[in-house]
């Protein structure tokens, strides 16, 4: 079951990272953020003996919050 749940978040960055070309910094950071905190909290979930999806889900959040956070002062900075 964490093999499926890895592969599958793998999956779903890859596909999304495909398709962030025509996104502001702020979008492309909420998905990455996204993406890569879900991988990570259910990578740490999964170590410490807890629940890979809640793990995931909570990962995701604060990925996408830090990601946002950080895609949006980019857009500031450079004008976009």
């Amino acid at each position: 079951m964490k093999k499926l749940l890895i592969v599958g978040l793998m999956s779903v960055m890859l596909a999304g990272s495909i398709g962030c070309t025509n996104m502001s910094r702020t979008q492309q950071g909420v998905a990455s953020g996204a993406a890569l905190g879900a991988l990570g909290g259910a990578g740490v979930a999964a170590i410490a003996g807890g629940s890979a999806g809640w793990g995931a889900l909570a990962g995701a959040g604060v990925g996408a919050l830090a990601g946002g956070i950080a895609g949006h002062n980019q857009d500031k900075h450079y004008g976009w």
